[in-house]
């Protein structure tokens, strides 16, 4: 192969070990100072982004909607929400954004719609009307209870009674997010005939929001229970009922994988576009792997394994092989943080160094096999914001308050500057969520040009990393280095590296199973080897060439 065919299919493949910035747009840059980040903001700041070393961003979603969730309750699946901007803002954002050699991926929630969608309104005047069977409806039980046990993730039944059709519509989240019935192949056209538009527009690949729940059990059979002694791995906290179920009938059907397929050919007609999708499922790896495997289906999936709490060596090393085990030839996507979940800072740092674990945990993410994703305010180690109940915004944390805060304190706005409004908007004015005072003294700002940063250290591993093909796309075997410690080699047909992590604030020490030839530089570490002893400080990491 030449080297014009090497750029052009790395270029074709750039997804594979990219390293993908999310962006939340209402909480990253308000450029008309109203309090509400926007896309002219976001494009304002692409240099920033793009001076992280990433090879792309992802957008959460921007299109009209009533913001009952936030904007993933989409009411026109083509145009941008005034409150974010105009078509021409994104156009304006995607030209910069290709500029700058970064990849633009955006939202897709085709799952569910608003219930002010136009295709809901016409469904439930009737039984008969032209979209009657574009959602899940099912008749009352005979003594007018929901059709099954079905729940919401946001609490409660699954199931809304509408007096119009005098029946009851399907919403896995709010009963404002009615599901779609994609069992009906005229939505499913709907909707790919929506991602075309946006590839036509030029975007690079789409994040699929909960790409697991499109299909539901035609039967509507009631989901068991979860016996007791199993784990719950759908993401969700365990003071919601939703994790008390095996999830078998409403959700993960196999009916999706011939979905993916037509979705996958339809990013096919768009060479170098790329597809992520979320996974909450009760077995998360086995579904990731299903997912992506084969090449016809989604080219990337992320799930919640380390979004979890969990996230000791121990337990890092359990999913990774777990996921070996069941992988096969599927990619993943992995992520510490986003706008879900509690901050990796605070649900893994609690009580450590908060800028040394960052660093890390940073570390240690961008060396697992796969793509990475990274969170608005990761690069920065900020902490999961403290929102009182007054100022609280997101409906699940509503409901679910106290135990469940919600997921506002991960989307507070970003600090740009050490000021009362964080330089995210205009002076004097209160942005949609309150800054957290803690992350004043995190601001970019402050952290630009001191070298023992977070901020800093991103840009060190990001760089080292772009300098290391089997950091990119090798193979990775984990190695014995003892319990306190996570290790494991990337290897390609070029180079070989060992990468050892101290995730502890005491120092370690380990023989290495391996002669290790020569200390990597440039990623901002220390470690010390000795007569195959690796002597690791607390919060550090060792790369080493081997062979």
């Amino acid at each position: 192969m030449s080297f014009m065919e090497t750029q052009m299919q790395d270029n074709l493949t750039w997804w594979r070990g990219g390293v993908i910035y999310q962006i939340y747009p209402r909480s990253f840059m308000d450029a008309n100072g109203d309090g509400i980040g926007d896309l002219p903001g976001i494009t304002e700041k692409l240099d920033y982004v793009a001076s992280l070393g990433v090879d792309g961003i992802w957008l959460s979603p921007f299109f009209t909607s009533p913001m009952k969730d936030f904007g993933y309750d989409v009411s026109d699946y083509r145009d941008v929400d005034p409150m974010f901007g105009t078509l021409a803002d994104f156009k304006a954002l995607l030209d910069r954004a290709h500029a700058l050699g970064l990849k633009v991926i955006i939202d897709q929630v085709i799952s569910h719609t608003a219930d002010a969608h136009p295709w809901f309104e016409q469904s439930r005047q009737s039984r008969d009307n032209p979209k009657a069977d574009w959602y899940v409806w099912a008749d009352p039980r005979p003594d007018g209870t929901p059709p099954n046990n079905w729940l919401s993730i946001f609490g409660g039944p699954a199931w809304t009674f509408d007096s119009r059709r005098r029946q009851y519509y399907l919403h896995n989240f709010l009963s404002s997010q009615p599901d779609l019935n994609f069992h009906n192949p005229e939505v499913r056209q709907a909707q790919l005939d929506n991602m075309r538009f946006w590839l036509e527009l030029g975007v690079d690949g789409f994040r699929l929001d909960t790409v697991n729940f499109y299909f539901h059990d035609p039967e509507l059979r009631d989901n068991p229970p979860v016996p007791a002694d199993a784990d719950k791995t759908l993401g969700a906290p365990d003071s919601n009922p939703y994790t008390w179920q095996r999830h078998i009938h409403d959700i993960s059907r196999p009916e999706n994988l011939d979905f993916l397929r037509d979705l996958r050919a339809l990013m096919d007609a768009f060479p170098g576009t790329t597809t992520v999708g979320e996974i909450g499922d009760d077995e998360p790896l086995a579904r990731m792997a299903e997912y992506t495997a084969g090449g016809d289906k989604l080219h990337m999936a992320y799930t919640f394994d380390l979004l979890n709490d969990p996230h000791s060596p121990a337990y890092i090393r359990e999913v990774i092989e777990r996921f070996q085990r069941l992988a096969g030839d599927a990619w993943p996507c992995w992520a510490l943080s986003n706008h879900d979940v509690v901050r990796c800072a605070t649900r893994w740092g609690s009580g450590e160094d908060p800028v040394a674990y960052s660093k890390v945990a940073l570390a240690m993410l961008f060396s697992l096999r796969g793509s990475v994703c990274v969170y608005q305010g990761e690069e920065l180690g900020l902490p999961e914001a403290e929102v009182p109940f007054a100022r609280l915004q997101d409906p699940y944390g509503k409901v679910l308050w106290p135990e469940f805060k919600g997921r506002d304190g991960c989307r507070t706005p970003m600090p740009w500057e050490p000021n009362r409004d964080a330089g995210f908007t205009a002076p004097g004015v209160d942005p949609w969520l309150p800054v957290d005072e803690r992350h004043l003294a995190l601001a970019v700002s402050r952290q630009q040009n001191d070298s023992t940063s977070v901020l800093n250290a991103t840009r060190r591993l990001l760089a080292f990393r772009a300098a290391h093909p089997a950091l990119i796309d090798g193979d990775l075997t984990l190695v014995d280095v003892g319990n306190a410690l996570l290790g494991f080699v990337r290897e390609t047909a070029d180079e070989k590296i060992l990468c050892v992590f101290n995730l502890t604030g005491q120092a370690h020490e380990t023989p290495l199973p391996m002669t290790a030839n020569k200390a990597l530089e440039g990623h901002g570490f220390s470690a010390d080897l000795d007569d195959d002893t690796l002597r690791l400080p607390a919060y550090q990491a060792a790369f080493y060439r081997l062979g």
